[in-house]
Parts: C-alpha cells; structure tokens; sequence
C-alpha cells in the first residue's frame, strides 16, 4: 500500500511500527448539521419533560464495549437517552436536550460521539480513547478519565444541576470540521500523486 491511514493516533499504535508511519486523517464533524439548539426546543421536539434533567448515551446499548452499564450506573435514577433506535434527524436534538452527553467505552476507533457534543456546546464525559482526549483537553466543564463512578459523579453534578448547561466545544469541534478533514485527505492524496506522476 502506498498510502496507510487511520482516523486516530491510538489507532495508528496499533498497526505497530510501519516504515513510513501512518497518516493520521479524522473523521469529520459536520458543523452545519450538529450546532447548539435551545435545550427547551430540542426537549419539546422529542417530547421530553422540560424541567427534568436527563443525559445521553450516544449509542446503542446493545454495544457491549460502548458500556451502557456505566452510563446506567453514572445515572442513578436520572434519564438517559440512547441512540438505539433515533432517527438520524433526531440525532442533533438528542444532544442538545441532555444535560451532558456520557461516553464511558472500553474503545474507540475515533469518538466522533464526543466532537458531535462539543459542537453543540453541550458537557461531554469520556474515557481516554480515540481522539477524547484530545478534543476534551482544556475546556471547562467536560471531563476525559478513565471510568470511576466517584469522579464521574462528581464532575456530573453541576451539569445536572443547571437547567441549561452549556460548554465552550464548538470552536475545538471546528477544528475537526468536515471541510477541515476532507482538506486534508485531498492533501494527502496530493502528495502521494507528486511523490511519483507517473505511477498515479
């Protein structure tokens, strides 16, 4: 293969050492469709109750390493909202109407769940895997750590306790945009075809 790439650093580790290394290329964010929406009118849309927190699940439960069980867990009494079965029109509102968005996976190949959240501006917590990390460094009111009911709990708590929290993502979110990812495939297919015209 002339050109190997993965969509994550942690992905790229492991493929092992490779000579030239992988390219890292991410997935892509669509920011037009994923933007903060008032949390009542997301509420009202899925016909959720207004005052009552609740938070999101961004997957199937039936995905064992997504660890709904955690989620459930981390939850204690309060709603969590899945992605099971939505409609993929719904999916921008789901985010919007949870206080925060809950990602305790065992692995990711990327975590696009957590940049979708960011670009709401709604509160994510996360397990470090795939891009979460990363994406999460730095901004207040998200947490990436390993999974621990005490820490997550607590880091929770004012999101749950606001009626409308909201975090400053989107501007992290942008810079894993659509058009800024597609930009950088096309380069990397650039390069490739002037390392040898001939072949390509």
């Amino acid at each position: 293969m002339d050109l190997v790439a993965t969509v994550s650093q942690s992905l790229a580790r492991e493929l092992g050492p490779l000579t030239p290394p992988p390219l890292v290329l991410p997935c892509g964010v669509a920011l037009e469709r994923f933007r903060p929406i008032p949390r009542a009118a997301a509420r009202l849309a899925l016909g959720l109750d207004a005052d009552a927190p609740c938070l999101l699940f961004p997957f199937d439960p039936q995905r064992s390493s997504k660890r709904f069980d955690r989620a459930h867990e981390l939850a204690g009494g309060v709603r969590v909202i899945t992605l099971g079965a939505t409609a993929p029109d719904h999916v921008t509102l789901a985010i919007n109407a949870a206080n925060a968005v809950i990602v305790p996976s065992d692995a990711e190949g990327f975590g696009l769940a957590v940049l979708e959240a960011l670009a709401c501006d709604v509160p994510v917590l996360a397990t470090p895997v795939g891009v979460h990390a990363e994406a999460l460094a730095g901004i207040e009111g998200t947490l990436c750590a390993p999974y621990d009911r005490d820490r997550w709990a607590a880091a929770l708590a004012p999101a749950l306790a606001d009626p409308d929290p909201r975090v400053k993502g989107r501007a992290r979110a942008a810079e894993y945009s659509s058009e800024v990812m597609a930009a950088r495939v096309a380069s990397a297919w650039r390069s490739l075809l002037a390392s040898d015209p001939e072949t390509y």
